[in-house]
């Protein structure tokens, strides 16, 4: 057995896997906010659930929306989850449970997941991508994360728009200080101001995918926009990366529209075409981020 947790800003997820990868167990709780302990609390209340369910003792892998500093331990700055930035969350969980604990950025918990077992499962190089409120990435090679000297391997929404048109320069203030991050173009948000770039409560994502679908056609120009602003951010990680697979999550991975048109727009951008990377939906949707987590401790 072995458990995984998908600690998020709303909501505190835990999965308990069988050695063939079966789930035995899942639950979830809202993430507590504005005070570190008691969201160590309650990752120390649901590991002890699942195990009085499962009736088993577990290693556990914690996905967290951030970094861990290789020279201290501590969460790194960079933390969505404030309340985290600093501390020593491994050991603090592995003293109140007594189990041995990985942890590791929630993008790269989603591409471990469905290079393991899911859409990717295989591959030698995949590169795990989520489109939702921002832009995450990670990176596995032969069924290992890549996390990088820095532990920011794949942080692709953080660099800029490649070969952007003149009005998509200098971009959109990004949270991170920069100007025309990727992140500002194609997250959910970034999809909505693009739609309607005054309007404080212009329609959302999923409303411009709705309304491109039954033929509006501002909706979509928005979405053919998007389309190809993908292809041109994805290019430039298959020119560095050269992945075998690229695997789509988020609730921008629901266009099924991205699985044809992207690949064949990236072809203008790459060095060396024809592409034969693939461009496929997460097999585990909004689970592959847990499943993950419970992957960090490999089969034996």
């Amino acid at each position: 057995m072995r458990i995984g947790v998908d600690l998020g800003g709303t909501k505190t997820e835990i999965i308990v896997l069988s050695e063939a990868g079966e789930e035995c167990f899942r639950t979830r709780k809202t993430t507590p906010r504005g005070n570190y302990f008691d969201i160590v609390d309650n990752i120390v209340e649901l590991v002890s659930e699942a195990e009085k369910e499962t009736n088993s003792q577990s290693s556990i892998g914690i996905g967290i929306p951030g970094s861990v500093s290789k020279d201290t331990g501590l969460i790194k700055g960079n933390a969505n989850t404030t309340e985290l930035i600093g501390h020593d969350l491994k050991s603090d969980i592995e003293r109140m449970t007594g189990r041995p604990t990985r942890l590791a950025n929630d993008a790269n918990c989603f591409a471990l997941s469905e290079a393991t077992d899911g859409a990717a499962a295989g591959a030698s190089v995949v590169f795990g991508i989520i489109l939702g409120t921002g832009v995450g990435g990670g990176i596995v090679v032969n069924g290992g994360i890549i996390p990088g000297l820095n532990s920011i391997a794949g942080e692709w929404g953080h660099t800029p728009l490649p070969w952007a048109n003149q009005n998509e320069r200098p971009g959109p203030d990004c949270y991170c200080g920069q100007k025309g991050c990727i992140e500002t173009f194609l997250s959910g948000p970034g999809l909505s101001k693009s739609h309607d770039p005054v309007g404080a409560k212009g329609p959302t994502a999923k409303e411009i995918a709705t309304m491109a679908a039954r033929g509006d056609a501002a909706a979509i120009r928005t979405i053919t926009t998007y389309e190809r602003r993908l292809a041109k951010a994805l290019a430039g990680i298959i020119n560095v990366l050269d992945p075998d697979v690229i695997v789509c999550g988020g609730g921008l991975s629901n266009m099924d529209n991205l699985y044809t048109r992207v690949p064949e727009l990236w072809q203008a951008y790459s060095f060396s075409g024809p592409l034969e990377t693939k461009l496929v939906k997460a097999k585990y949707g909004d689970s592959s981020g847990v499943r993950g987590a419970a992957w960090l401790w490999p089969l034996d």
